[in-house]
């Protein structure tokens, strides 16, 4: 199940505190702040789709996550290797590489990465 935009928003913050109380999560984002009601929103459907929970504090939620933000990524970008490169990463690598304007040294540090990747299977 995929987050919306403002959910993936809210999920960031979460992901970078481990866990907050909704005035928390309210300060964390710029100005203009969004509203309580908002947030409350979000948080409910993001429990509905079992991303986040909350342990009850007297009259105050405190919320976690309840997926690492790599295993989300990592389903995320699945997705779009599938749909957009037909689940071939040649195809990925040859539109990243060619399309993202990458300098010569990020492209060798790349190439480094693959390298040691290749050595260890």
């Amino acid at each position: 199940m995929n987050l919306s935009k403002s959910e993936e928003q809210l999920m960031q913050v979460l992901w970078r505190k481990e866990k907050a109380f909704m005035k928390n999560l309210i300060e964390a984002y710029p100005d203009p702040k969004p509203a309580q009601t908002t947030i409350a929103t979000l948080l409910k459907r993001m429990q509905d789709k079992n991303f986040v929970d909350y342990k009850q504090h007297g009259r105050s939620r405190e919320y976690f996550p309840l997926i690492e933000k790599k295993d989300y990524f990592t389903k995320q970008f699945n997705g779009i290797l599938k749909n957009f490169f037909n689940d071939s990463a040649s195809q990925f690598a040859s539109f990243f590489t060619k399309e993202t304007n990458l300098s010569k040294e990020e492209l060798e540090e790349l190439k480094k990465l693959i390298d040691k990747e290749i050595k260890t299977k």
